[in-house]
């Protein structure tokens, strides 16, 4: 096992070079003039020229990737040329809202979908079977920013039972500790803040679940459907074993392997920013500072904003090999 992580770590420094590479090369050939494209058509050729200037964009290639990999090795992403802060002190305050949201999804998208796969296969052809998988179809075809919109329209506005917007009510205030206020709020002992998070949780969490709750079900259902026709599974229905015992430690372990993989990119997928949902309900995430620095024009942010998307995407499909090794020791033993 340890050989196994061990080469996981080494191929992951060269996939976080080419990413980094990548990212500066994408903004390098951004068509026009970068600066220009940052100032605006009315910008004047001296102002121009001073923002090349600042940012190194008026020397060669080699010389400005040099430059950008250095900084970036030393945790230095630049300044935000919108808001003049350091990009790294912008990404910490914005990334705990993104971690607080993404981990309420998975918790409902990992339990949702789970069950529904589970009673699906156990119940093929039922009528819970065909209600699971008409409400995973559509979870998966409906589109994030009209199921956020229909549910501010229904649950917030024509029967206002949630919040529209924002982490915390203005009458709400919860300790700084970790900047995830829903932990903060259980190491301070707010009863009151926790509530108030959780309230202010529910409807972006359910609309960013769907679509991961609707693979994860899916997926299950599939896999399980096919280790139940294996001959380790009619082995245990054969020594008598109880269907909860068959179904959850023998079958469900086998077929959680392929489900793994959905979850795990589902989670660095809303880990890195779910974009749509956090502008529908203005939630202060890294997916909605990168889309003001993309309307901003802001380069060095988006540029800082892409590569941490792409690391956790990295970090994340690395866990997932280690824990595929942990549950399976074929797959560490080809390696």
């Amino acid at each position: 096992m340890t050989r196994f992580v061990l080469l996981r770590l080494a191929l992951l420094i060269p996939t976080l070079v080419g990413i980094c590479f990548l990212v500066f090369l994408m903004i390098y050939l951004v068509p026009g003039d970068p600066a220009q494209i940052m100032l605006g058509e009315r910008a004047d050729a001296a102002s121009i020229a001073a923002v090349k200037s600042e940012m190194g964009w008026d020397q060669p290639f080699h010389v400005q990737f040099g430059r950008f990999f250095m900084d970036l090795f030393q945790g230095d992403l630049g300044r935000s040329f919108r808001t003049h802060e350091l990009i790294t002190t912008e990404i910490m305050q914005h990334f705990p809202a993104t971690v607080e949201l993404t981990f309420a999804s998975m918790i409902i998208a990992i339990i949702g979908g789970i069950t529904f796969g589970i009673l699906s296969a156990v119940r093929q052809n039922s009528v819970i079977d065909h209600i699971s998988m008409t409400m995973a179809t559509a979870g998966i075809s409906m589109p994030v920013f009209w199921l956020g919109l229909m549910l501010i329209l229904l649950l917030a506005v024509n029967f206002p039972l949630f919040p529209i917007s924002g982490r915390l009510s203005a009458s709400t205030y919860i300790e700084p500790i970790t900047h995830v206020y829903i932990i903060d709020a259980v190491l301070t002992g707010n009863v009151y803040g926790f509530v108030d998070v959780v309230w202010h949780l529910v409807l972006p969490a359910v609309t960013l679940a769907t679509i991961p709750l609707a693979f994860i079900a899916r997926m299950t259902r599939a896999n399980l459907l096919e280790i139940l026709g294996e001959d380790f599974v009619r082995t245990a229905w054969a020594k008598g074993l109880t269907q909860r015992r068959v179904v959850l430690r023998h079958a469900l372990r086998n077929a959680f392997v392929p489900t793994l993989t959905v979850i795990a990119l589902q989670f660095g997928y809303l880990l890195g920013g779910a974009v749509i949902t956090e502008t529908i309900f203005s939630w202060p995430g890294l997916g909605r500072w990168v889309f003001l620095a993309v309307q901003a024009r802001d380069l060095r942010a988006v540029q800082g904003g892409v590569i941490l998307i792409a690391t956790i995407f990295v970090l994340v499909n690395l866990a997932t090999d280690i824990i595929y090794g942990y549950i399976d020791p074929r797959i560490r033993y080809n390696h």
